[in-house]
């Protein structure tokens, strides 16, 4: 496998629709005001965070099961940002939707800025032929409230292509994932 370029990210998010809507350039400022960048670097594709949340709750003494899972258990929250509580975990999504093509795995990884302030993205794999919005999963580790900031960078997506093509993709697999928009919880 090799890592791609900031190259061939441009002409797989422009010519075949990989990464969409497709932000050309890392943006610091968004209308005179600093924000945590966002959009094609030099190995990688630094994804936003929509205005959408969930964030945990303990109000409905709902237990966290993946096989049995219950919507009771979040707060949603809809806004220019989230304050997630100390020792908690929220629910998020990309504003861009993926297509992940055959030969290529991801890696999303969190932003170094968030992980500075002990707020970490869960690493987690893009398969080949997956597609939808990212469901980002975020925890707060500090004792403190934290801040995420919606459609500013969350994020990292490094693109890997394999030297052959994979014999079953996520699509082949009918993955449960698949084609997911909005925040998407466990599904069993």
């Amino acid at each position: 496998m090799s890592i791609r370029s900031d190259k061939w990210i441009r002409e797989m998010a422009l010519k075949h629709g990989m990464i969409e809507p497709f932000v050309d350039g890392q943006v610091r400022y968004c209308e005179g005001q600093k924000v945590i960048s966002y959009g094609l670097s030099s190995y990688g594709y630094d994804l936003r965070v929509a205005s959408e949340f969930k964030v945990f709750t303990n109000i409905n003494n709902s237990l966290i099961d993946p096989k049995n899972f219950r919507d009771d258990a979040f707060v949603h929250i809809e806004g220019d940002y989230c304050i997630i509580p100390p020792n908690s975990f929220a629910l998020a999504r990309s504003v861009e939707y993926f297509r992940i093509p055959r030969d290529v795995l991801t890696i999303c990884l969190g932003k170094s800025t968030y992980a500075r302030c002990g707020i970490i993205v869960n690493v987690t794999p893009f398969e080949p032929e997956w597609e939808g919005h990212v469901t980002l999963e975020i925890s707060n580790t500090t004792p403190l409230p934290a801040k995420v900031y919606a459609n500013e960078g969350l994020a990292q997506v490094l693109f890997y292509q394999a030297a052959e093509v994979c014999e079953k993709s996520y699509a082949d697999r009918g993955g449960k994932y698949m084609h997911q928009r909005g925040i998407t919880t466990p599904i069993a």
